[in-house]
């Protein structure tokens, strides 16, 4: 049972915006989100999942240039791969800006981006104006939430919310693809 109210994507937003983490809908499972430029928001966020920060997290957006400040610069080619595969259910990893914290992006020398598909995530990352943190919503050994009951259980009173709508209908999380190489590092 849920006994918080749910969230419009306006009031996510503005969550966002006060440092708060927050659970959505996304294409197969519920996601846990912060504004990824929140040093504090986003330990806080790796705590509640038990994730340690060396694994870096994924960033959604539903339009490219929410990217910007967190890549490096990239051949139209590459763009191009990319966006031929988006919006969509495919992450993919583009080398990171020298900006990127490492306690965002990991050790990894790349940044993991997707353009997202779904509606409920598009119009969170509309009404905050940015890309947002999106992993799972489950701790490190769970089961992903599928509901918003099942991330009550897990994360209750330790958000700022969930944002009211439906799972986009896929089975697995996203395919996670090199953007220089092409390979894929995570079935999707």
């Amino acid at each position: 049972m849920v006994t918080h109210s749910l969230l419009t994507p306006e009031q996510a937003a503005q969550k966002l915006r006060d440092g708060e983490v927050i659970a959505y809908p996304t294409e197969a499972v519920f996601g846990l989100g912060c504004d990824p430029r929140n040093e504090a928001a986003v330990r806080r966020l790796l705590s509640l999942k038990g994730r340690k920060a060396s694994a870096g997290l994924i960033l959604i957006a539903d339009q490219f240039d929410r990217f910007e400040p967190f890549i490096a610069p990239i051949s139209s080619e590459l763009q191009h791969t990319a966006m031929a595969a988006w919006p969509g259910p495919v992450t993919w990893l583009f080398p990171r800006a020298d900006s990127v914290p490492d306690w965002l992006a990991g050790s990894h020398p790349t940044i993991a981006l997707r353009l997202t598909a779904h509606p409920v995530c598009r119009d969170i990352c509309a009404a905050f104006g940015g890309a947002i943190v999106s992993t799972s919503a489950n701790p490190s050994s769970a089961e992903p939430a599928r509901s918003a009951a099942r991330v009550e259980e897990y994360f209750g009173p330790y958000l700022g919310g969930t944002v009211a709508g439906g799972l986009g209908g896929g089975e697995r999380p996203s395919e996670i693809r090199d953007l220089a190489s092409g390979k894929v590092i995570r079935s999707g």
